[in-house]
């Protein structure tokens, strides 16, 4: 209905055509959010089961103990605070290092090292992760955990870039943006 609308002020109200199509894209990114959210829960939660929290930021720390503890030595580093992060967002976050890291973990090979940083300053959240996996890693440029981390970011009006290191090794940086109202 707002792009409807928007289209019948195109000539005549453009200002109007410009908030109203903001206001549209808003909506479906958060629609979008909330049916991610929806969908994880029906694809993650066998028949029987009670449902739990979906994981958020505050998890991560659980998820890198959890790939210390298979054999990859990872350092955490946060900077910034985040404040009243929709749900849905902090899930994303955690799935993107999620990913990443199990990237790390089929792929980079005996002795690789990896890294996770958040990063929250002023609108945005900056989630890296790097290994240093050998060069002779599988290459994960097309496959769908990759296409998966994009999606997610997109859902928050963020970016996603991945690829190998100069040195070796594979690097994951998502930049998503914070409602004003987490912000901080």
């Amino acid at each position: 209905a707002l792009c409807d609308g928007a289209g019948y002020h195109i000539h005549d109200a453009p200002e109007r055509v410009a908030s109203a199509l903001e206001l549209a894209s808003r909506t479906g990114r958060q629609a979008l959010a909330e049916m991610r959210q929806l969908l994880g829960v029906l694809r993650e939660t066998p028949a029987g089961a009670e449902l739990a929290p979906q994981p958020g930021i505050r998890q991560i720390e659980d998820l890198v103990e959890q790939i210390r503890v298979a054999g990859i030595p990872v350092t955490y580093s946060l900077s910034g605070q985040i404040n009243g992060a929709p749900p849905g967002m902090e899930l994303a976050i955690y799935r993107i290092v999620q990913e990443a890291l199990t990237n790390t973990l089929k792929h980079a090979g005996p002795g690789a090292r990896a890294s996770v940083t958040r990063t929250c300053a002023g609108d945005t959240v900056d989630v890296e992760v790097s290994d240093t996996g050998t060069s002779s890693a599988v290459p994960r440029a097309g496959g769908a955990g990759l296409r998966g981390m994009r999606e997610r970011a997109a859902v928050y009006g963020g970016s996603l870039e991945a690829g190998p290191r100069p040195a070796g090794g594979w690097h994951v940086r998502a930049s998503l943006g914070l409602p004003a109202a987490a912000a901080s």
